[in-house]
């Protein structure tokens, strides 16, 4: 019996910003329905990796396959169309604008109903901007962010607006999503609810995450597979317990004096 391709394959990406080499001769495979987190030091190359999914960073050498289809020759756009959907470190949202009006916005791809019938009382422009705002509600719900739908995004608490940017990527359904620290600056008492939430949708929608956290109590609560990288090169993978109690990875994460007083055991135990 033949075993499934991965939905998203990289084989030898690497990257390099002048002499510095960010990612060096990477392979990763993540697989359809899988949680996976990309962990590693400031610097690692996390988010090179994720910039080279999307299309916003070209490297020197490798390839991605989604679906089979290579991504290094097609625009970012066509990437998205596909099925890929984007979270960045910087939230990137219009914070003048409700929430429920970014999740709009984000769609605007998706309708695509003339100017003149824009502006009739009826017709497929008005059934297309029905669906856009039944779409937009129907992921506030899943991330119990309904409440917030009518408030500025300015008006809002900084977690709050973490969580608007993962429902503006998710409003378009990706198959991949790729989450950009989705947890930081979440308080802590936050942290394991938004871990059942990131698990929630993505039993609910079949959605594959790969995400790039610092955060290591999420990381243990969502991973499925976890890959760590250490100055561009891969250090170690397997699951959260397996590489928590890796000490060249705590080594890595938490320093060599750190790692001979123990400290990593309690990520490794949690």
């Amino acid at each position: 019996m033949m075993t499934p391709s991965p939905l998203l394959e990289i084989c030898g990406l690497t990257v390099r910003f002048g002499g510095l080499i960010a990612v060096s001769e990477l392979d990763m495979k993540v697989e359809q329905g899988q949680i996976f987190v990309l962990v590693g030091p400031n610097g690692a190359g996390k988010t090179t990796v994720l910039n080279c999914i999307s299309g916003f960073v070209r490297p020197v050498s490798g390839s991605i396959a989604f679906e089979g289809i290579h991504l290094l020759p097609l625009g970012r756009h066509r990437r998205a169309a596909l099925g890929i959907g984007r979270t960045f470190q910087n939230l990137q949202l219009f914070t003048s604008m409700t929430v429920l009006e970014n999740l709009l916005t984000a769609q605007h791809a998706r309708l695509h109903a003339g100017v003149l019938q824009g502006i009739l009382p009826f017709g497929s422009a008005k059934t297309e901007d029905a669906k856009a705002r039944s779409y937009a509600r129907a992921t506030l719900a899943l991330l119990g962010l309904e409440g917030y739908a009518d408030l500025t995004v300015a008006t809002l608490p900084f977690g709050v607006q973490k969580l608007v940017g993962v429902a503006r990527a998710l409003v378009l359904r990706p198959r991949l999503i790729l989450l950009d620290e989705p947890a930081a600056g979440l308080p802590h008492q936050e942290v394991a609810p938004f871990a059942a939430r990131l698990r929630g949708f993505r039993d609910e929608l079949g959605v594959t995450l790969l995400l790039i956290e610092h955060n290591m109590h999420l990381v243990q609560a969502v991973a499925d597979h976890v890959c760590v990288l250490d100055y561009g090169r891969k250090l170690a993978e397997g699951t959260a317990k397996e590489v928590l109690a890796n000490p060249v990875v705590l080594e890595a994460y938490l320093g060599r004096d750190a790692t001979a007083r123990g400290e990593g055991e309690s990520y490794a135990e949690s």
